[in-house]
């Protein structure tokens, strides 16, 4: 099993599979920012370790970016990685507000290297 924090400060390959803009295939939500997995991974749910990329504003299928922080769901047990691009910064304000879409149904806490 993979353990999200591992991923903090590290260079992560990013499989988008719900890109900006595409439609939730359950719940019919539209996704306002990228959404994938880390290839090669397994998270306590049993599927990939999950990811948002953030600081990109167009669709994507895959991305390369840093992992600066994780958002450890404190009422789930499947954590999701923040990834950027290499190149710039976020705060905790803005990983919740743009991860508010989801994220607003969990109890989570943001954890950074």
């Amino acid at each position: 099993m993979t353990k999200a924090k591992d991923f903090l400060g590290k260079m992560v390959d990013v499989t988008i599979d719900r890109p900006l803009g595409s439609k939730h295939p359950t719940h019919g939500f539209i996704y306002p920012v990228n959404y994938g997995f880390i290839p090669g991974t397994q998270s306590p749910d049993g599927e990939e370790l999950d990811a948002y990329l953030l600081g990109v504003d167009r669709p994507l299928k895959t991305f390369y970016g840093r992992c600066v922080a994780v958002i450890h769901r404190t009422s789930d047990d499947d954590d999701k990685l923040v990834v950027i691009p290499d190149d710039t910064t976020i705060t905790d304000g803005e990983i919740r507000t743009v991860t508010h879409f989801q994220e607003q149904y969990f109890q989570f806490e943001i954890i950074r290297s």
